[in-house]
């Protein structure tokens, strides 16, 4: 169906009416520093004149001013309703922005990025997946900020997610104030039948912040939250020294003991990404991740028509100025043909 989303401004349709009727006009004083010679060609321009209104070309302009009006009136076309999935997730992802996630132990098409690209890669296809679910953005280092509330809108989660940098937060871990937050976050959505998920992503151990993350895990379980970590940075990398080449463990920091606890003790699991292939396919799982079911939502897209009486309207007034140009053009032919 259609709809006029501001159909007052219909009521200024008899507004040149008005103007044409009470406004006085204004006459040119004799002794005027600047005159018109021909007058009347500016009468007849406009439709008016000593030959009287003209009809048709005052009609053509009341229906341009009937067009501007239905335009600013914003017509909209309502379809018909559709339904939109609901899984009833509740989805939060909380990356690790400390300083050490930019070690650069991932190969992402044949080149070595930093752990936060390589984060970054792989959440972009799972935030384009999660149809249906809320998700919300954590961002943390040595502070814990929510970035994006729960929503549906997936591309803005991204966006903010692609904004991210090393050091946004600090350069230091806190663990456990980005689970209170996740809690506090979830418990504020609003709706108690969702399933409540919060996806742990850090490369190191907790070293900063308020809370301590195993009790955060505690209060995160009594409040029907699952945590699911996953432990970033490879085993091993070769780097070039004074002595030659040799092999190191980029991710001697990572606490895995204590991320497998918070993760088991609500009900999730750790998983450990230690290159692209294992990041996707962790993902994979978490995509299976199983939702309660609620009611679909539905909803009627609207479409915006503004456009369709605006631009007829811009046509009518092209032509009635080029009409009115050549009636000038004419009139001023004719009166040199008699003086001449």
């Amino acid at each position: 169906m259609w709809q006029l989303a501001w159909w007052w401004m219909l009521l200024l349709m008899p507004l040149p009416w008005f103007v044409r009727r009470f406004a006085a006009p204004e006459y040119m004083d004799d002794d005027a520093a600047l005159r018109v010679p021909v007058a009347a060609e500016f009468d007849d321009l406009f439709g008016t004149g000593s030959r009287g209104v003209n009809k048709p070309r005052l009609l053509m302009l009341w229906l341009i001013w009937s067009l501007i009006l239905l335009a600013a009136a914003r017509p909209q076309y309502v379809g018909q309703p559709q339904s939109l999935p609901m899984t009833g997730r509740d989805l939060l992802l909380a990356v690790d922005l400390s300083g050490s996630m930019d070690e650069r132990d991932f190969q992402l098409n044949g080149e070595w990025v930093d752990r936060l690209t390589a984060t970054k890669a792989i959440a972009k296809e799972f935030i384009e997946r999660r149809l249906g679910d809320r998700i919300g953005l954590i961002l943390f280092g040595r502070e814990a900020y929510l970035q994006t509330p729960l929503t549906f809108d997936r591309a803005t989660v991204q966006i903010f997610l692609d904004e991210a940098f090393i050091g946004l937060a600090g350069q230091e871990t806190a663990i456990g104030d980005a689970i209170g937050l996740g809690i506090r976050t979830l418990s504020d959505a609003g709706i108690q039948q969702n399933r409540r998920v919060l996806v742990l992503l850090t490369d190191g151990a907790n070293t900063a912040g308020v809370i301590d993350p195993l009790k955060a895990a505690d209060l995160a379980r009594d409040r029907g939250m699952v945590i699911y970590a996953i432990g970033i940075g490879a085993d091993s990398v070769m780097v070039q020294s004074l002595f030659g080449v040799r092999e190191i463990n980029p991710s001697t920091d990572l606490d895995e003991r204590t991320l497998t606890t918070i993760a088991e003790g609500t009900g999730g699991r750790y998983f450990r990404a230690r290159d692209i292939e294992a990041f996707q396919q962790i993902y994979a799982i978490l995509d299976e991740l199983e939702p309660a079911s609620v009611e679909e939502s539905g909803f009627r897209p609207i479409t915006e028509r503004y456009h369709w009486p605006l631009s007829v309207a811009l046509i009518l007034g092209v032509l009635w100025a080029l009409a009115g140009l050549r009636g000038r053009l004419t009139g001023s032919a004719s009166a040199a043909a008699d003086r001449g």
